[in-house]
């Protein structure tokens, strides 16, 4: 099977429901292509992943369980290294270390890109590893250096397989700072109608005096 996303997520299981409920002639014609595909970054995912401010990372414990963690910082703080690898900073949060724990038992890792605005979905499977603070080099790499959040350690993700998802169901959502952005048009144009609005006020009031002395 040469698409790497669908190789991984694809069970049997999974298989036999796509058949119970229709899908599966078509996800079986997505997997007939000859190369293999969806396993190397391309310059699209990596400028994607750059422009992003935050993801969704799960990671399975020992017992069994799935870990769904949030993860953000400033917009680029996740970097793409080449294409096959992306890593980020490990800043200081509420110290659970629930993320890091499953990671030091499976390196397993699935990964969710979000772009609200666009309503576009980058899913991604992966191998996660540990970069400890003696490991300075690579921790260089994944810092930033106008953040002022402590690093703890770094994480290095290596890509298994990739996939896009379709924009149904996806709420659009916006940052602060795109609302200002998106604003910034009308901001500026009430800001001009006042002033002129004020310049209006101002010559009224001087032809209404002028005329009341005239008077």
């Amino acid at each position: 099977m040469p698409h790497r996303y669908a190789e991984i997520a694809f069970t049997p299981t999974v298989k036999k429901a796509q058949e119970q409920f229709g899908s599966r002639n078509a996800y079986a014609r997505m997997e007939s292509v000859p190369e293999t595909r969806n396993h190397r970054l391309s310059e699209v995912e990596a400028q994607f992943i750059s422009a992003r401010d935050s993801f969704y990372m799960a990671t399975v414990s020992e017992t069994g369980w799935p870990y769904i963690q949030h993860r953000g910082g400033p917009t680029g703080f996740v970097r793409v290294l080449d294409e096959t690898t992306i890593g980020f900073a490990d800043f200081r949060g509420n110290r659970q270390y629930i993320s890091l724990g499953n990671l030091m038992n499976e390196d397993r890792v699935s990964l969710f890109f979000m772009d609200y605005p666009n309503k576009t979905r980058l899913k991604l499977f992966g191998r996660g590893k540990i970069v400890g603070l003696d490991d300075a080099a690579t921790l260089s790499r994944l810092e930033t250096s106008d953040y002022r959040a402590r690093v703890e350690r770094g994480f290095l993700i290596r890509v298994e397989g990739f996939d896009w998802n379709c924009p149904q169901h996806i709420t659009e959502r916006y940052t602060l700072e795109e609302v200002r952005a998106m604003a910034a048009p009308l901001t500026a144009r009430i800001t001009e109608l006042e002033a002129e609005l004020a310049r209006l006020r101002t010559a009224t009031s001087v032809a209404g005096a002028s005329d009341h002395a005239g008077a």
